[in-house]
């Protein structure tokens, strides 16, 4: 059994966001110990893993929370969540190519930097000399 504390370095995630987390009902059957501490087994972490990378491509908690019920719900909810999956694919698939562009950008800044740096072309970076 893991803590707060553990589960949150784990996950690379704050142990404000792991309590927010079970506090929305993200993480079924949380357990707590005789003071009321929450404690994380395999199972609720792969709950919060799943939350994480949901979170982390554009759902909402509320969204999040209601992929979980679906879940709990058993096999007749499968096509459902199936389809939402494939949707928070697509929207990940499109922050992928979003962060290529910046990473795309950021290096042909570097490179001009670089040349410029390396006197191989003026500072056409400063305002003040345009």
């Amino acid at each position: 059994m893991y803590t707060v504390k553990e589960v949150a370095k784990l996950l690379d995630l704050t142990e404000h966001t792991v309590r927010y987390y079970t506090d929305k009902g993200l993480v079924p059957n949380l357990q707590r110990d005789k003071n009321n501490n929450r404690l994380f087994d395999e199972q609720s972490i792969n709950w919060l893993k799943g939350a994480k990378h949901l979170k982390q491509s554009g759902m909402s908690v509320e969204a999040i929370k209601s992929y979980v019920d679906l879940c709990l719900e058993g096999e007749s909810t499968i096509q459902e969540r199936y389809e939402i999956l494939l949707e928070q694919k697509a929207t990940a698939l499109a922050q992928l190519e979003q962060a290529k562009l910046i990473v795309k950008f950021m290096e042909d800044k570097v490179n001009h930097y670089r040349d410029i740096i390396n006197h191989v072309i003026p500072d056409d970076m400063n305002p003040g000399k345009w």
